[in-house]
């Protein structure tokens, strides 16, 4: 009778009850750390795990961190788990390797401020709490939803290639910070290379693209892939006084990120009207 209930609810695509537990209960974090550091970039050594410069950087981080809370928000309240599987993975990468930059750069971080703790407890904590709820919670996915649309096949590839050109440079962030900074368009440290490094590997979600085309599997992350985009350009804007305009990256930044946020809308707009 077990097996059979089983064989039941496999392929039922339902968020299983640890999923939303576990979104509700990292929202907060997100938020509060959104808080501080894209409103007081200036004051990350008083109000934060770390003293985080140029203000450009934390700004980034904290981009990431409100299109992660919303992310969640969503995870929270979903009902089938193929609209927000794709988040997972590149997420547990985020965070495992966070924890690993806070490993190997430890007296970088201020052991006394509590914000600390609360980095410390989210970074040693959340790979594993992902990746487990990753893992429970795909056995119930359904591989073929009804009444979708599929996202064309060469937008797809090109869409996966973006997230395999994210991956390169996270890798390279992370494994060379040494050469990133002597490249890179505003002042890092080996430290915050490996936070940059980090977050470009979220861009591993859009890899997923080269084996589902479901255009519901690809909503919330062009969701989030959007509302990040805008946070990092007003950041840039507001922190425009950290940039090297002598330097060829910040202008293929620059444009590289408000042609993706423009063609993201886009597609977002047509591909929701082929829904309707």
């Amino acid at each position: 009778m077990a097996a059979q209930a089983s064989d039941r609810l496999a392929g039922d695509d339902h968020v299983v009850p640890l999923t939303r537990g576990v979104s509700i209960a990292i929202v907060p974090f997100l938020l509060i750390a959104f808080g501080v550091l894209y409103f007081w970039p200036r004051d990350t050594g008083r109000l934060f795990a770390w003293t985080m410069m140029p203000p450009l950087t934390p700004m980034i981080l904290g981009s990431v961190y409100a299109g992660g809370a919303y992310f969640f928000v969503r995870a929270a309240s979903a009902t089938r788990w193929h609209t927000i599987k794709a988040g997972f993975p590149p997420v547990a990468a985020f965070a495992s390797l966070m924890g690993i930059a806070t490993v190997v750069h430890w007296e970088k971080f201020n052991h006394s401020h509590v914000a600390f703790w609360l980095w410390v407890g989210l970074y040693f904590t959340t790979p594993f709490l992902i990746t487990g709820v990753w893992l429970v919670n795909r056995r119930r996915e359904d591989p073929a939803a009804l009444d979708d649309v599929a996202v064309p096949a060469v937008m797809a590839r090109i869409i996966g290639g973006i997230g395999v050109l994210a991956v390169t440079m996270s890798f390279l962030l992370f494994v060379f910070p040494q050469r990133a900074i002597d490249l890179w368009p505003w002042l890092l440290t080996p430290l915050t290379a490996r936070v940059m490094g980090a977050i470009f590997a979220l861009g591993a979600a859009a890899v997923g693209a080269f084996t589902e085309r479901r255009w519901s599997a690809f909503r919330l992350m062009l969701q989030v892939e959007i509302s990040m985009l805008v946070l990092i350009l007003v950041g840039g804007v507001r922190g425009a006084a950290d940039l090297d305009s002598s330097n060829v990256l910040t202008w293929l930044f620059s444009g590289g990120f408000l042609g993706l946020l423009i063609a993201s809308a886009v597609l977002y707009v047509r591909m929701e009207q082929r829904t309707r």
